[in-house]
């Protein structure tokens, strides 16, 4: 392991089968570590600053974003994952992709610099203009991390990256909450996020640099074209991601779209946490044994049964106290995102497992599927935000739930046969959390109707979540008690004795 400890676990082979059990938990165990103790940092103080800043700063910065987030993934065109992923690169083909990925991130600086009238011409938002030129500078910082960042995955390196990403989102938070007590308005969550940016980088370079050389095509052919696949499926994404942010801001302006960010933001807590924490784990875990069916199926449904018992009732429970939370803690102001908070968490039950399926495809050499799906998947679902964009956030956030899940059908069928594993099989997987998450609801609804509404909004949020926690935990921990003792067997495991 990356501490270089001697333990029974550590002294396994990275790539057996006891080694990559020690590597998963390790690496999800220093991942949720730092996320979730660098989450309530930041969102403490997120909390202090959207009570300071004007849903209008976080809408201003959220249309800079839906250019930005294109831009960044052009820029790295999936280059670190093909370094992951292609572990036959040679030192001077990742050298090229190197210096490809630090070329593309000034190409993004400058064509950003271009099209930032325009952008602003476009919103009606004459601030937008300096905003995006500022922004854009994370490109040049953030190309120089992508290889050497790809490096220490491909190493399994999952504490380090979980110390530097930690210690990154923590100086973003101070920055954004010191900036917006200093009266800075919407430049605090821009210049903060920068700065979180570039401790990132410079923390990523001093564990692991790589030397430059000037890209040729003739050797970076293979790498390039599993990067395009990428950089597709990713373009589509982002098409998904951001359309309903484009159709909002369009259609209802900039307060309106700050409300419906900062109901995506809430919303999106567990996906962003734990899918992304997982994901920084399963995918360079997944090309280790890319040739195992076998282990695929196995990881496949640890990794999912594991999210989903984490961000179901959360996703349950957001809905379910969507308006008091949304009262009692960011204030009255903030009361055009409780309904399409209410919508928008369901969202989650699907985006918190759906992830792992294109890990899948993209390490068993079938990322032009994956690619494929996303097209389809990005033309179907802005259309839909238009249509839906009639009835209002409601009808935005709506058509989420209502048109996500058929475009995943084909993923899990893909994916579910090449492995040979039975949809009967994944959904048991998924039934601990969902069965629990049904009962914690049923408690929750039941306390909404019987405690008096004269209460302070306080007194019912601590209630409903004290509450339906107990209720998941007791369903969980009673009916499904199989998977508490697999948990204490990962636990084991993070302590390098042999699980019984």
């Amino acid at each position: 392991m990356s501490n270089g400890s001697v333990t029974q676990a550590a002294a396994v082979s990275p790539t057996s089968g006891a080694g990559l059990d020690t590597s998963l938990v390790r690496g999800v165990a220093w991942t949720g570590a730092m996320k979730w103790l660098s989450q309530v940092l930041t969102w403490s103080s997120t909390i202090v600053v959207a009570r300071i800043l004007a849903p209008a700063d976080y809408g201003l910065v959220g249309m800079a974003l839906l250019y930005l987030q294109f831009v960044t993934l052009v820029n790295e065109l999936g280059l670190g994952a093909a370094v992951v992923t292609r572990r036959g690169l040679t030192g001077d083909q990742i050298a090229q992709l190197n210096s490809l990925s630090v070329l593309l991130g000034v190409g993004g600086f400058l064509v950003s610099c271009a099209v930032a009238v325009p952008m602003s011409q476009f919103f009606d938002a004459p601030e937008l203009r300096a905003v995006v030129i500022v922004m854009s500078a994370s490109c040049i910082v953030t190309a120089f991390r992508a290889v050497p960042s790809a490096l220490l995955e491909r190493d399994l390196r999952f504490k380090t990256l979980a110390i530097m990403e930690g210690l990154q989102a923590v100086a973003s938070g101070i920055s954004i909450l010191l900036l917006a007590l200093a009266g800075t308005g919407y430049w605090a969550l821009v210049l903060g996020g920068l700065v979180g940016k570039g401790l990132w980088t410079v923390m990523v370079l001093s564990r692991r640099t790589h030397r430059f050389a000037w890209p040729r095509v003739h050797t970076l052919r293979e790498p390039v074209t599993f990067s395009s696949h990428l950089l597709v499926s990713n373009l589509s994404w982002y098409a998904q991601a951001n359309s309903d942010f484009f159709v909002a801001g369009r259609v209802f302006g900039k307060d309106l779209l700050g409300a419906y960010s900062m109901a995506f933001t809430l919303a999106s807590v567990p996906t962003e946490k734990i899918t992304s924490m997982v994901g920084r784990v399963a995918f360079p875990l997944f090309a280790a044994i890319q040739h195992d069916a076998a282990a695929l199926r196995r990881y496949l449904l640890l990794l999912t049964r594991g999210m989903s018992l984490i961000t179901f009732p959360m996703a349950f429970g957001l809905a379910l106290v969507a308006d008091v939370f949304v009262l009692a803690v960011l204030g009255p102001k903030w009361e055009n995102a409780i309904a399409p908070l209410r919508c928008l968490a369901f969202l989650i039950l699907l985006q918190s497992i759906v992830p792992l399926l294109p890990h899948v495809l993209n390490v068993t050499g079938d990322s032009r599927f994956g690619m494929r799906v996303g097209v389809v998947a990005a033309i179907v679902l802005p259309v839909a935000f238009f249509l839906g964009s009639r009835w209002g956030l409601v009808g935005v956030a709506v058509m989420w739930i209502a048109v996500y899940p058929i475009t995943t059908i084909p993923l899990y069928w893909r994916v579910l046969t090449k492995l040979g594993l039975p949809i009967g099989t994944y959904l048991a997987a998924l039934w601990p959390a969902l069965s629990g998450s049904l009962a914690m609801a049923a408690v929750v609804w039941a306390l909404k109707q019987g405690v008096p509404a004269d209460w302070p909004l306080v007194a019912h949020l601590v209630l409903q979540v004290a509450a339906g926690a107990a209720a998941y935990a007791l369903i969980v921990g009673t009916v499904h008690r199989e998977h508490l003792q697999a948990f204490r067997r990962a636990v084991q495991i993070m302590r390098g004795t042999q699980a019984s």
